[in-house]
Parts: C-alpha cells; sequence; structure tokens
C-alpha cells in the first residue's frame, strides 16, 4: 500500500513558497495527496514514478481573501500557481479562509461542545 511522502518535493515546496509570497498566509497547510491516486491516468502518465506530485490539498489563512467571495478566493490561487497547473498538477483541492471566518468556526465549535 502506498502512503504519504514524509519529506515534501519539488512542486510542493514551489507550492508553499508561491502562496507564501502571494498571500503572506497567516496558516498555510500542504498535503500532498498524489499517492492516493496513483491508478489515474495523470499518474500512470508519469510512468512508475512514485514521487510523482500530481494532487495537492491547501488550507490557506489570509488577510488577502477578505470580502472575496469563495470563486474569486480559488482564482487567486490558481493564478498564483498557474505555472504548475499548465505543467501536471491535476488537482488541486482547497480551503481558503480569513481570520475573521477562522475565528467564527472556532466560536461556533465551542458554543457547541465541539
Amino acid at each position: 500500500m502506498a502512503t504519504p511522502t514524509s519529506s515534501p518535493g519539488p512542486l510542493e515546496i514551489a507550492i508553499r513558497e508561491k502562496l507564501t509570497a502571494q498571500f503572506r498566509p497567516t496558516l498555510l497547510k500542504i498535503s500532498n495527496d498524489s499517492w492516493q491516486h496513483r491508478h489515474h491516468a495523470a499518474m500512470r502518465a508519469q510512468g512508475s514514478n512514485a514521487s510523482a506530485e500530481t494532487h495537492f490539498s491547501v488550507q490557506i489563512v489570509s488577510a488577502a481573501f477578505e470580502s472575496k467571495t469563495s470563486l474569486q478566493r480559488h482564482r487567486l490561487v490558481n493564478a498564483a500557481l498557474r505555472e504548475e497547473l499548465d505543467a501536471g498538477l491535476h488537482a488541486l483541492s482547497l480551503s481558503t479562509k480569513t481570520e475573521a471566518e477562522i475565528a467564527e468556526i472556532d466560536l461556533n465549535r465551542k458554543q457547541h461542545g465541539v
């Protein structure tokens, strides 16, 4: 059974650097989910390379998202990663929040005992 890699690959590093520079996030979590998709065509196209980087989940909290819709936020992130998307980044799952939204989520959890 395949497992996630323990050290970031070059694409994950590039994603982190670009998102950090563009959005100055207070939180940035990047998960390389490529290993879960090794049977997909995008992975097979890269041969048997077990370290291929094609699928990522990103959680990012930034003031740059204030007064922007979810769609606008995703478009901003996709624009920042255009080069990577054009070069073979196949899937990008995004969670884009502001500090205020995180505070509201935390408050709701506390109120509901979660």
